[in-house]
């Protein structure tokens, strides 16, 4: 149970907010590159940490985020004209390099050098892995660039997708280090080999291992006489989770779950092979929504299933046992479940039981992780090292601890870092 004053500090992510300056010190994603398809190409909006945003690919190719708003009267740059390096004002003709720095003042006199002192809020961006990533905190901060392994293998070897889901972020991300829920929810969705383990012990048992990016979750099945199911689910700082592979040549799968505002999130969804392209067959079911992406609506992020249509439930289907839900999509199963609770839930409400360590865990690790900032400690996870790691999910003789077999299942590989420490 959280107060509601904790329950603040946990969604309110805006400037100045506590949690708000620590997800600032992080890389944060913030679209994918394919949404500024080539240079001087249309701009498009970004909100993110509750910020309004208008990002621009200029001529150079060369990416830019901006505060929406133009210094001069505040008309929005979404409207503006890409062109020659820059996004240019349609109100006043005043143009902006990607750093935010005023090049043009046209409606002033040619002898002024007033646009010499104009700037706009304007946050550095890197290209990796798909993804634009931006830096929204001090620049004298400023981390290395992510490692996720997800974001340095091939392009072949990945395939990603973004949901705008409507409830806070941290009610969001609890869903992804909350393995209990698989035996329930999703059953039906998986493959018979792993959704048979899943079921024979529907009460696992929790152990919790801090890291210097996190915490890893060892969640265990006893489903054999002698032997045990681990699965290893990876929780890096301050938003990412890996979910636990279901055999040892299958695509890995991860989640980021970004805050637009205080009560929506982006909801980036990877699944990624370290060692070979995905398949035809691989690609195919993330394509048809059957995994963990959602289908949206042409030109937006929201997703077709929504709470609108009450997620296209299929009640025949439901009562028919081949899925727990009605609801297609693991995606989807999980986004309606979270989005069902409101934007955000009042935890004053809950009533949380053993198979709710991990989430009890990861809001006392980030309480206290914001208690440390606000003493002048720097949060944990912030070199890139540190996130050279995957999920894993193996059998282990009953009484093994998972620790003695995880390291062999969760490392990367430096191979897929060109052998770089």
């Amino acid at each position: 149970m959280l107060t509601a004053r904790d329950n603040e500090l946990l969604t309110a992510t805006g400037p100045g907010t506590p949690m708000g300056q620590l997800m600032r010190r992080y890389w944060i994603p913030a679209f994918f590159s394919s949404e500024l398809p080539e240079p001087d190409c249309p701009p498009v909006r970004v909100k993110l940490l509750n910020e309004s945003l208008v990002a621009f690919r200029a001529t150079d190719g060369q990416v830019g985020l901006l505060g929406q708003h133009c210094p001069h009267r505040g008309a929005s740059l979404f409207f503006g004209r890409n062109e020659e390096c820059g996004l240019r004002c349609v109100y006043h003709g005043w143009k902006f390099d990607v750093t935010g720095q005023c090049i043009d003042m046209p409606n002033e006199p040619p002898e002024s050098n007033f646009k010499h002192k104009i700037r706009t809020t304007a946050y550095p961006c890197v290209e990796r892995g798909g993804l634009v990533w931006t830096y929204m905190g001090p620049p004298h901060l400023q981390p290395g660039l992510p490692a996720l392994e997800w974001a340095v293998v091939p392009e072949s070897h990945r395939y990603g997708s973004v949901r705008l889901q409507q409830c806070n972020w941290f009610q969001a991300m609890e869903g992804g280090i909350d393995s209990s829920h698989i035996s329930f929810l999703h059953r039906g969705d998986g493959t018979a080999k792993i959704a048979s383990r899943l079921t024979a012990d529907t009460a696992p048992k929790f152990e919790i291992v801090d890291t210097d990016y996190g915490f890893m979750i060892g969640a265990r099945r006893d489903v054999e006489a002698e032997r045990s199911y681990w699965r290893i689910t990876q929780w890096l700082m301050p938003w990412y989770t890996m979910i636990p592979r279901a055999g040892d040549d299958v695509p890995i799968g991860a989640h980021a779950w970004v805050p637009v505002d205080d009560e929506s999130c982006l909801a980036y969804s990877i699944e990624w092979h370290p060692d070979r392209p995905l398949s035809d067959q691989e690609m195919e079911k993330s394509r048809t929504w059957n995994y963990i992406h959602a289908e949206n609506i042409p030109g937006s992020h929201r997703t077709v299933l929504n709470k609108d249509n009450d997620y296209l439930i299929d009640r025949a289907l439901q009562k028919s046992g081949r899925s727990f839900t009605g609801i297609k999509g693991i995606g989807m199963q999980d986004a309606a479940i979270q989005e069902s609770m409101g934007p955000i839930f009042d935890r004053g409400q809950e009533h949380l039981g053993t198979s709710d360590t991990a989430i009890i865990t990861v809001r006392r690790y980030l309480l206290r992780v914001l208690k440390e900032m606000e003493e002048g400690k720097d949060p944990p996870g912030l070199n890139p090292a540190s996130q050279r790691v995957r999920s894993a999910g193996f059998m282990l003789p009953r009484g093994v601890p998972f620790l003695e077999a995880a390291d062999d299942y969760i490392r990367c590989k430096e191979a897929v870092y060109g052998g770089s420490p």
